[in-house]
């Protein structure tokens, strides 16, 4: 066996990736629409289908356990249902045996909401011996709208400057195609949120940030080499000079995206349950994001070609021959 498993991957590949372009927009098109669908409905605010956290729905967290002992949550539930009279009350069993419990309810309105929680707290301290409280989030209506609104549009200002990047930096035919990928994985993004009923907080908006960098990473790496090879190449067919620059740029994309899934999979497995989410929506987008500028971004570039007469061709070695300018 090869040491370092690096070795194993081939110096040079010969992957016709364009001609499978169809096949993948059908493939991205029907994920999309999906994901859309999984992620809006039902039409109910504040996030649809989405399992929205306090973070956007407003509320209270608690997390409590017992030292251990089992948590009866059927008596917890009636505890906050029937003595303090809260609304729209979910508690959870976390952990084996139910040793910990998520309690989520809405936060009261009127008077102080800590002081508020504080008496929920005394109240099922009272009912269950040995209590403690490992977690406490408040977040009222207002704040949690603002919270909302907020991280839609930090999504698509960073979409459009991402776009304009690339737009000054290569072509508008570039700048499409990138934003039309980012567009891609933020929604699929959203789809797995939806699918796997994961909880959707402000943490999960830093991962959609990062899954947008790290795919945009990906596609600057994709279109420098394209472009550069538009300049040696001028008479090579569009589809052969995207596949030779995918080809060339292949194991730098694996090598890169195995690291980073190989330190997300160990932060998914340590991190608790409040990174679990985080880790497994950027794994995830390195995945998709890999596979959109292969398969969404490089393709719109197809579609929409590109000039390739704005610079002279580069004199490229062909062993020992030298091209003429």
């Amino acid at each position: 066996m090869a040491w370092p498993l690096i070795k194993l991957l081939p110096a040079k590949t010969n992957f016709r990736f364009v001609a499978f372009s169809k096949i993948a927009a059908i493939i991205s098109v029907v994920a999309v629409i999906g994901s859309m669908a999984l992620t809006l409905i039902p039409f109910e605010g504040p996030c649809g289908g989405l399992n929205c956290g306090v973070d956007f729905k407003g509320g209270t967290v608690l997390e409590m356990n017992l030292g251990g002992k089992s948590v009866d949550l059927a008596k917890l539930r009636g505890a906050l249902t029937g003595d303090e009279g809260l609304h729209d009350v979910q508690v959870q069993g976390v952990g084996e045996n139910n040793t910990a419990a998520m309690i989520r309810f809405e936060t009261p309105e009127g008077g102080n909401p800590a002081q508020k929680v504080e008496e929920i707290k005394t109240h099922l301290s009272g009912q269950f011996e040995g209590a403690q409280y490992t977690r406490t989030e408040v977040v009222g209506p207002k704040v949690s709208g603002e919270l909302l609104t907020g991280g839609v549009v930090a999504l698509f200002m960073a979409i459009g400057l991402m776009m304009v990047y690339i737009w000054f930096r290569f072509e508008w035919q570039f700048g499409l195609g990138a934003a039309i990928g980012l567009l891609h994985d933020v929604i699929l993004t959203f789809g797995l949120f939806a699918l796997f009923d994961l909880e959707f907080t402000l943490t999960a908006v830093a991962a959609i940030l990062t899954i947008i960098g790290y795919s945009m990473n990906d596609t600057v790496v994709v279109f420098d080499r394209l472009r550069e090879n538009l300049r040696k190449y001028k008479k090579l067919p569009l589809g052969d000079v995207i596949d030779l620059s995918i080809n060339e740029t292949l194991s730098r994309t694996i090598i890169t995206g195995v690291t980073a899934i190989m330190a997300l999979l160990g932060l998914a497995i340590l991190g608790g349950e409040a990174l679990f989410s985080f880790s497994v929506a950027l794994m995830f987008g390195i995945i998709i994001g890999t596979y959109s500028s292969i398969y969404v971004a490089a393709p719109v570039i197809l579609i929409w070609g590109v000039n390739r007469n704005d610079a002279d061709a580069e004199i490229v070695d062909m062993g020992g021959f030298k091209g003429k300018r």
